[in-house]
């Protein structure tokens, strides 16, 4: 599978685009504002979306890819994209985005036969089976309900992606007996700014530390969701942990391999 980072920044700012993953060419996990420099026919090659949480900067991009592709893949003969996230968040979606207010609402048009968006409910716990893919839907923390993503690459090991979360026993519990290929963890805040971090549920470099120390061995982790104009300080300060996993800042633009393509 490959993974390619189409966004990994907290926020906005010239050359950072909000968190949005593609897998292969047919998945999105979160659908920030990366999403929107790849092509119209990648886009409508796009069959599952799956969202970690409600917040803007992983969900905006869900209704401008509807109307980006409706005339494509209704011309195609293709069935609704399917958005898969907590019962929460596709709430959240329905009251507050696809309301006929702040944008039309997909998954009644062009019709509610045959809509362009099919909101699909899942569990902490739940394996998802698209297509040839198994994702395993793990906890977070967060100051919404949220989940994160554990993509099988078969003997390669896991493909995981955190989502937004503060410190979160559970999930370590749940990693330890996990092979991973690669972990994506943020850290929104500098230590400067930890009680910002905690009051928010994010993770500053000394609580990655904490959370890491918990991870037995040595995996590649790569850090996502930091603010614009914070890359130096956080990445300086997560330098200084003292930490057995091989820790590198993510950017958009890089792609990840995890078993066969």
């Amino acid at each position: 599978m490959n993974f390619q980072v189409l966004g990994c920044s907290g926020a906005i700012a010239a050359g950072c685009r909000t968190t949005a993953f593609l897998v292969d060419d047919d998945m999105l996990i979160d659908a920030g504002t990366g999403v929107g420099d790849l092509s119209l026919d990648a886009l409508a090659r796009i069959d599952h979306i799956l969202i970690s949480h409600s917040h803007l900067d992983h969900v905006l991009a869900i209704g401008l890819l509807a109307d980006t592709v409706l005339r494509a893949r209704r011309a195609a003969g293709r069935g609704p994209i399917q958005v898969h996230a907590l019962p929460e968040t596709l709430a959240a979606l329905r009251a507050h985005i696809f309301n006929g207010v702040i944008w039309p609402d997909f998954t009644r048009l062009p019709s509610a036969e045959h809509p362009v968006l099919e909101l699909v409910p899942f569990a902490i716990g739940d394996v998802l089976k698209l297509g040839s893919k198994r994702v395993e839907v793990i906890t977070a923390l967060h100051t919404v309900p949220a989940c994160g993503f554990a993509v099988d690459g078969g003997e390669a090991g896991y493909w995981v992606y955190t989502g937004d979360t503060g410190p979160n026993p559970q999930l370590w519990m749940r990693l330890r007996h996990m092979k991973l290929a690669h972990l994506v963890i943020e850290t929104a805040f500098s230590d400067e700014e930890r009680q910002l971090a905690y009051i928010s549920r994010h993770l500053c470099p000394a609580a990655l530390g904490h959370e890491l120390a918990q991870l037995p061995g040595s995996v590649e982790v790569h850090i996502t969701h930091i603010k614009p104009g914070e890359m130096e300080a956080v990445m300086s300060e997560i330098g200084k942990l003292a930490s057995s996993h091989r820790i590198r800042a993510l950017a958009a633009g890089q792609t990840m391999q995890v078993g066969g393509l």
